[in-house]
């Protein structure tokens, strides 16, 4: 980023002593009357404040240190005010005629001027949102979907990309498929125009290509009015260097990383924001944050409570807690190279955080080694998130509805991975069966996609990637969507190079019955009819079944009629008119949801499935059987009055 044009004016310097803000908080403050300005430096023999209110002069301004030997700098500025541009000014002895403008790392919001520069801009401070009558779901109630803001909702390219305000039109259409959870891909500031968030510049600024801080207050608000919880995914990992890298001039210039040899770029100098070694190392970049300073991991746990506390949104999905954790082998992701303590207490101090200040909001780790510590609590030695994404479930799944034929499906590895989601472990899983990763070209693109070799409505596509959702929405932990999913999105995520196409809208039109599937099923899942409880309960029992394709389990959380839930998903291009399967309560069973049917196709078979009298022998280690009707590829999900 180029630094601002020189003042076209004099400013006076002034003659005495700068004096430290009187106003606390980082980066830019506004208060009645002006703004307070901080920064911290460790190495910049002084420090200024340049923007739109003294003619971008670097000297017009100078900020003192909050106290003696502190290396926050602060100033009060009277006159100065929300939305005016600013940057930081921070020379270095070292590098002589050095006189660095520097982008403020806790930039709420950053602009173009016109003029080739990007600037920080002094944004409004957030307002309390008062709740009204929302509140956070529980989260064995939670249905997840994930959206990336540029493309969920947008005319197709070279269209501006989605905003706020664009996808705030499409949330009626989310609470009426049933979602009260939605993950929002980053939102950071980050170079370039295209990406889908995750190389980060500056992790506090909301881009303002999306609607800026004020676009996100207004997201926020008119999600929680429709009952919906507002997720965010964060990127601590690594980041875009950008002015970050070092920040103040100083650097241990020389180092090379011991894990990229070979490489040109194995140079870890990027000053007091970064690791000066080894640890500097992710797959990304070598921007890792040096953790081991408490200054930057107060800049980390600030960024936590900006969008927990003053941005009010209801959880965070950790990006790549591995890359926080340890360092991996830049040519294998599932490599760890070495633990990095200070990462470790970096992600413990996070969630000790937040259970102590809002122990129900949730907090997600995106970490794929399954490993049972990330969600152990802190006092078992665990790093305490209350979730992780579940790729161990995902493949298992994908490779159940994808394999390229029936004998290859591998159903009861599928079967130990849901038996493995019970007790205190149900919830704390995210499931999902597409996401923003698995969807990539790389992984094989679109479930649907892949199934139909390319054509995502055929039979087979509709049938087993539906078959596939609804196993996700039947299991123990937290089902997540993909945005599109719902009405079979085909093309790969992202899909247009590194600028994604927005999805396409038009589909759920085409494939409405698609979508009412989808929507059955969650409201099956959520309990909305009071006959289907278990599905929310911790319990799960799967039944020995798999010779056949067919996974049957059994949820339940207390008991009883309206409570146990009996699931039955056939992988197989196989139909049964008396499948005989065991049961846990005897009487008769009410065939609450047929995939099969051709309400939601109307090539479907519409193989009937009939309510069913669970009299029969103990079967499959439970008490009673019953015999049910099947179609291929289908779920059937049956309960008692």
């Amino acid at each position: 980023m180029s630094n601002p044009p020189v003042a076209s004016v004099p400013v006076p310097v002034p003659s005495i002593a700068p004096a430290a803000a009187g106003h606390k908080g980082m980066g830019s403050i506004p208060y009645s009357g002006g703004v307070t300005f901080r920064v911290w430096s460790m190495f910049a023999d002084s420090v200024s404040v340049a923007g739109d209110f003294n003619g971008w002069s670097s000297m017009a301004t100078p900020m003192a240190r909050d106290a003696p030997g502190s290396n926050y700098w602060s100033v009060d500025v009277p006159g100065a005010g929300v939305g005016q541009a600013y940057k930081f000014v921070l020379p270095y002895a070292a590098k002589p005629g050095r006189n660095a403008y520097r982008m403020d790392p806790y930039a709420r919001s950053i602009a173009p001027d016109g003029g080739g520069n990007m600037n920080a801009i002094v944004a409004s401070t957030e307002v309390a949102y008062d709740g009204g009558a929302y509140s956070t779901p529980p989260w064995n109630e939670a249905v997840i979907y994930e959206l990336h803001i540029p493309t969920f909702n947008a005319d197709p390219l070279p269209a501006p990309p989605g905003t706020f305000d664009s996808a705030m039109v499409r949330l009626p259409e989310l609470a009426q498929l049933g979602v009260n959870a939605i993950e929002v891909m980053p939102l950071g500031q980050f170079s370039g125009n295209a990406g889908t968030g995750y190389n980060p510049g500056y992790i506090f600024a909301v881009d303002p290509d999306f609607g800026g801080p004020d676009g996100l207050r207004t997201y926020v608000d008119a999600t929680h009015s429709q009952g919906i919880a507002v997720i965010l995914d964060v990127v601590y990992n690594h980041v875009n260097g950008l002015d970050m890298w070092q920040f103040d001039g100083w650097s241990i210039d020389g180092n090379l990383c011991p894990w990229c040899a070979g490489h040109a770029n194995r140079y870890t100098n990027g000053g007091i924001y970064f690791f000066e070694d080894g640890r500097a190392h992710t797959p990304y970049s070598h921007a890792r944050f040096d953790v081991g300073r408490s200054e930057v991991c107060q800049y980390l746990l600030d960024n936590v409570t900006r969008w927990l506390e003053d941005r009010f949104l209801d959880g965070l999905r950790f990006d790549s807690t591995v890359s926080i954790r340890n360092i991996q082998d830049e040519f294998d992701y599932y490599h760890l190279e070495q633990a990095v303590p200070e990462g470790i207490a970096l992600l413990r101090g996070f969630n000790q955080h937040v259970q102590s200040t809002q122990p129900w909001k949730i907090t997600i780790a995106e970490d794929l080694q399954s490993d049972g510590s990330i969600t152990a609590p802190i006092s078992a030695g665990g790093y305490g998130f209350n979730a992780q994404w579940d790729d161990n479930f995902c493949g298992k799944l994908r490779w159940a509805a994808t394999a390229p034929t029936d004998n290859q499906r591998k159903i009861d590895d599928l079967a130990g991975s849901i038996a493995g989601m019970n007790g205190s472990n149900a919830f704390q899983s995210i499931l999902y069966s597409e996401n923003h990763d698995k969807d990539d070209p790389q992984q094989g693109g679109r479930l649907p996609a892949i199934i139909g070799n390319g054509v995502a409505d055929s039979w087979f596509a509709k049938k087993q990637s539906t078959l596939a959702a609804c196993v996700m929405l039947t299991t123990p932990g937290i089902p997540m969507l993909f945005m599109g999913q719902e009405f079979l999105e085909y093309r790969p995520f992202p899909n247009y190079g590194a600028d994604p196409q927005p999805i396409d809208w038009g589909r759920k039109d085409t494939y409405n019955g698609i979508w009412t599937l989808y929507r059955d099923m969650i409201r099956l899942r959520r309990d909305w009819y009071n006959n289907t409880r278990g599905l929310r309960g911790r319990n799960v029992h799967v039944l020995p079944v798999f010779g056949d394709n067919v996974l049957v389990y059994h949820r339940w959380d207390q008991g009883g009629p309206g409570d146990d839930v009996v699931v039955v998903c056939n992988f197989a291009n196989q139909r049964y008119g008396n499948y005989q399967i065991g049961m846990p309560r005897p009487g008769m069973w009410r065939v609450r949801f047929n995939s099969d049917s051709r309400f939601y196709d109307g090539y479907f078979d519409n193989w009937p499935s009939y309510d069913t009298d669970a009299n029969g022998p103990a079967l499959n280690g439970m008490p009673f059987s019953a015999n049910v009707s099947l179609g291929a590829y289908t779920c059937l999900v049956l309960s008692q009055a």
